[in-house]
C-alpha cells in the first residue's frame, strides 16, 4: 500500500472506519480531521504485506502537537481505517521508533 492511493481515498472520502477504530478514537478523544490530517501528511512507518486479513499499513504523524498512529487497510476499493491510538511507552520509543524488545520477529 501507498501513500498516494491513502490519500487519493482521504481526499474523495472514499474510506471506512472499523467498529474498532471508532471505539479507540472517542476512547482517546480523536477525531475524524485528526485522522484525515495524518493519513494525509504523515509517514507509512511498518508495512504489513501478509496480513491474513488484507495488506495494511502504519501512518505516523503529529497533530495538533500530539502524535498519532493509524492502522489502515484495502477493503475493495476503499480505503479502511483499522485502529487509531497514540503511541506511547513501553512500546514506542517515540512516535516513529518501536521499543526493540517488542519490535515483532519476523
Amino acid at each position: 500500500m501507498e501513500t498516494s492511493f491513502i490519500k487519493e481515498k482521504i481526499r474523495s472520502r472514499e474510506y471506512d472506519l472499523s467498529i474498532h477504530a471508532h471505539n479507540e478514537r472517542q476512547e482517546e478523544q480523536i477525531t475524524i480531521e485528526e485522522i484525515e490530517k495524518v493519513l494525509l501528511k504523515g509517514d507509512i512507518i511498518e508495512k504489513y504485506p501478509n496480513d491474513p486479513r488484507g495488506e495494511s499499513c502504519l501512518v505516523a504523524g503529529i497533530v495538533s502537537e500530539k502524535p498519532l498512529h493509524v492502522v489502515c487497510g484495502m477493503r475493495g476499493k476503499r480505503l479502511l481505517i483499522i485502529t487509531v491510538y497514540r503511541p506511547k511507552p513501553p512500546v514506542w520509543i517515540d512516535y516513529k521508533t518501536r521499543a526493540k524488545e517488542l519490535k515483532k520477529r519476523e
